[in-house]
């Protein structure tokens, strides 16, 4: 059986290239970004994740292949939609976003930030207490969901939402799994404590 009727089976044909990059055949890996407490948004000491252009599907397929693929790894609680375009995080859950058609400039972290491109194909994993923002789209159809079906709050980094929210955000556990990969890989790895 080749490699593509063998991911077939497992219902990873479309996950690029098995995860791996094909000029060194190692894993691949998210980028990451570490955002500071700006004082209105608190960010996190775990990295946020981006994995870039790792599924191929897109518009309603890909949309429930996401689903699925979170589900199938104990993110769950999903939506479909876009991402608000004012600053906000939660600090009752991690979130992923997974985007399955269009694009996006995100600003994440807070005004002092980092702006983002995101588009169709791309998996964002975002740790509780990271801000991000929508500032621009076209066509954008987003996925969220959350570990362990967690419900989320909505913060937007206002004056008495704090100290509350941190002490909110330091009892969110570790997820159990990466959304995308499962337990052996992504952020079981990446966020350790």
């Amino acid at each position: 059986m080749n490699r593509q009727t063998f991911l077939s089976v497992l219902g990873l044909a479309s996950l690029r290239s098995s995860l791996t990059q094909p000029d060194d055949q190692k894993p691949m890996l998210p980028e990451t970004f570490v955002f500071a407490d700006d004082g209105k948004i608190p960010n996190s000491k775990f990295p946020l994740l981006v994995y870039r252009n790792i599924f191929t599907e897109r518009g309603n397929a890909g949309a429930e292949w996401l689903e699925k693929r979170f589900a199938g790894n104990n993110w769950t609680n999903s939506w479909r939609n876009g991402v608000y375009s004012f600053h906000h995080f939660h600090s009752t859950s991690h979130e992923v976003l997974g985007v399955y058609s269009g694009s996006a400039l995100l600003h994440l972290g807070g005004e002092q930030g980092q702006k983002v491109k995101v588009q169709a194909g791309d998996i964002l994993v975002i740790p509780a207490g990271v801000g991000h923002k929508n500032l621009e789209s076209t066509q954008l159809g987003i996925v969220g969901a959350y570990p362990e079906g967690r419900s989320w709050d909505l913060n937007k980094g206002l004056p008495g939402e704090r100290p509350q929210v941190d002490k909110a955000i330091a009892t969110v556990p570790l997820p159990q799994t990466d959304p995308l990969l499962g337990k052996e890989a992504g952020l079981t790895k990446i966020w350790t404590v």
